[in-house]
């Protein structure tokens, strides 16, 4: 495909296809925030007057966002996509304002929307998303996977991980001080001295219980703890960060007056930035580039992305100037289910996913679901 002017380009369809897909039942997440064990997403499928396509994935679980697959379908199908049609594709940006001006919150229904939009954007341009997106600044992307449940459920978590290349964790804890202590010790015994290996308790710990769970997993070498008290408490993220561990925002920030806000706090170390909680792959690149300026780490986070959701985070990723190395990032995709909505798997061996050559996302839905969308 030879590169298209997009000045002229308008959007001509906006079309979406409900997935659900269960997750592999020794990676089930197990969290403070309760269990993810089926994906019910939405994909999303942008067209424009040059026939080139552009597609996306709508990410969200009500237990995180308030949003699924039935609501993302309905806003597109009903008020989004009805208001795109016509519309000049480029700048994206004017899209994803024109977006905002029809339907408040919402973030990852808007970011599986985005994504298509930017997908189809770049392939015009016959550039990788990254490309379009002002990178790419590198080619291979560290990623570590969730590992949860306890005694024989966490045993064959890792050992399904490991079986899959992961050499790099993080720990689902704030399930009770005990149990989370246990939990971490015995991983850190499954994985090695020389793994990496964090703890995630999605804002379960209160500022007391985040205390004494550290304290008893001094010897457990951890690089990280991840959202530890709860998301509006930044002072007690502030007094953890004094403690010498670093400490990843993650419930805490979904877009840029959350960001803010954690700065002002001094909060946090690294924020784990999601295409979905962002709003879109250029509004994610943005907020990474407002924490880097701040001096803030940046890693990518997951809410169980399938397939095209894991190409866009790893399209961002290699977008940002800047990107922990020292934390991997949470681009799983596949490695989660039992089955891939791709017609070709994202290049991922557990421990790096590597970008590939092809325009925008660099991949397509499986046939099948093509033949969906039609």
């Amino acid at each position: 495909m030879g590169i298209v002017n997009p000045a002229g380009v308008r959007v001509t369809a906006v079309q979406t296809v409900p997935v659900s897909l269960p997750a592999r039942p020794e990676l089930v997440v197990r969290g403070a925030k309760g269990s993810h064990a089926r994906s019910d997403f939405l994909l999303v499928r942008v067209v424009t007057s040059e026939g080139i396509e552009g597609y996306g994935e709508v990410s969200a679980t009500p237990l995180w966002s308030g949003e699924d697959g039935s609501s993302a379908r309905h806003f597109i199908a009903e008020l989004l996509g009805p208001a795109l049609l016509g519309r000049r594709l480029a700048p994206v940006g004017a899209l994803e304002s024109l977006v905002d001006g029809l339907l408040a919150g919402n973030p990852f229904t808007k970011a599986g929307l985005a994504t298509a939009l930017w997908d189809v954007y770049a392939r015009t341009l016959d550039v990788p998303l990254a490309v379009a997106l002002g990178g790419a600044y590198r080619r291979q992307v560290p990623i570590k996977i969730s590992l949860s449940g306890d005694g024989p459920e966490l045993d064959r978590a890792y050992a399904a991980s490991a079986a899959a290349g992961f050499r790099s964790f993080k720990v689902k804890v704030g399930l009770g001080v005990e149990a989370d202590v246990a939990r971490v010790l015995r991983a850190r015994g499954l994985a090695g001295a020389g793994a990496v290996l964090g703890v995630d308790a999605n804002g379960g710990w209160n500022r007391a219980q985040a205390r004494e769970s550290l304290r008893g997993l001094t010897g457990a070498d951890l690089s990280f703890v991840e959202q530890p008290v709860a998301p509006e408490d930044l002072d007690g993220m502030a007094a953890l960060r004094a403690q010498g561990l670093p400490v990843v925002a993650d419930e805490s920030v979904f877009g840029r007056p959350d960001l803010i806000r954690v700065i002002r706090a001094g909060a946090a170390d690294v924020v784990s930035i999601y295409v979905g909680k962002a709003g879109g792959p250029g509004r994610a690149v943005a907020l990474a580039a407002l924490a880097e300026a701040f001096g803030i780490e940046v890693l990518i986070g997951s809410n169980g992305e399938l397939g095209l959701g894991a190409a866009a985070q790893l399209q961002v990723a290699c977008a940002l100037p800047a990107l922990s190395t020292g934390l991997p990032s949470d681009i799983i995709g596949a490695h989660y289910y039992a089955e891939d909505v791709l017609d070709c798997p994202l290049d991922s061996d557990g421990v790096l996913a590597r970008l590939g050559d092809g325009a925008g996302l660099g991949v397509r839905p499986r046939d099948d679901l093509l033949r969906r969308f039609r």
